[in-house]
């Protein structure tokens, strides 16, 4: 269970946008609570996550889902520092709508699945717990819903990478959650950073508009298109 950028081994989480491989152990994290939409952290895919060619190339499925309950995991204690403990959030999400699936997935994906996120610091004089973010993406957090590309990988759910996993609250591609806030999809794209000229992501293109865009990003992408909802 594990949903980072598809990499590392379950230590780390998606936590960086959850470090794919488990989230395991190479988190590339950023700070919580930030006063500006400058994005959080230094993304790092575990696999090509732009395009719409990335998606169909590198994913098992491409689906809409929404976190549902969360727990704590993976937890690390420091002898020495302002952190007492950091952990990572075991995430459960809800299957909501299947827009692409390869002909051949590594796994089937079913009405419920597990992934592996950022999770928590907790300081050690004031025992306050500060939000651990995923970089350049959202932190997946129940009450939200999410637009991911997701690959199995040494037995658990990854995405591919930063730009695999996208907020899409009231069906808006790049609505909702992202960094651990709540942000509007201007704020969200001012975040991105879409105005630089060589971004092509799937993200940027179907910024703003519902799930037949990505559809037909997919299919464009040379993707078997997938109709109807789970």
């Amino acid at each position: 269970m594990r949903t980072t950028w598809a990499d590392r081994p379950a230590s780390g989480p998606v936590g960086a946008v959850l470090a794919l491989a488990g989230i395991a152990a190479g988190v590339l994290v950023g700070d919580g609570g930030l006063d500006t939409v400058v994005g959080c952290g230094f993304p790092s895919d575990g696999y090509p996550s732009q395009t719409a060619k990335d998606w169909v190339t590198g994913a098992d499925h491409v689906v809409v889902a929404t976190p549902t309950a969360e727990k704590d995991t993976n937890r690390r204690d420091f002898d020495e520092g302002a952190i007492r403990y950091q952990t990572d959030r075991a995430v459960t999400f809800r299957t909501d709508d299947v827009l692409w699936s390869s002909q051949q997935p590594r796994h089937a994906l079913g009405q419920d699945f597990e992934m592996v996120a950022a999770g928590w610091r907790v300081h050690r004089e004031s025992g306050d717990r500060a939000k651990r973010t995923t970089a350049a993406a959202p932190r997946l957090e129940p009450g939200h819903t999410y637009l991911l590309a997701l690959r199995w990988v040494t037995g658990q759910w990854v995405v591919l990478g930063e730009g695999a996993s996208v907020p899409y609250d009231q069906g808006t591609v790049g609505r909702g959650e992202w960094c651990g806030r709540t942000l509007s999809e201007d704020d969200v794209a001012r975040g991105e950073r879409f105005s630089r000229v060589d971004d092509h992501s799937l993200e940027k293109t179907a910024h703003g508009k519902d799930e037949q865009a990505v559809r037909q990003e997919l299919e464009r992408a040379g993707a078997q298109p997938r109709t109807g909802s789970r």
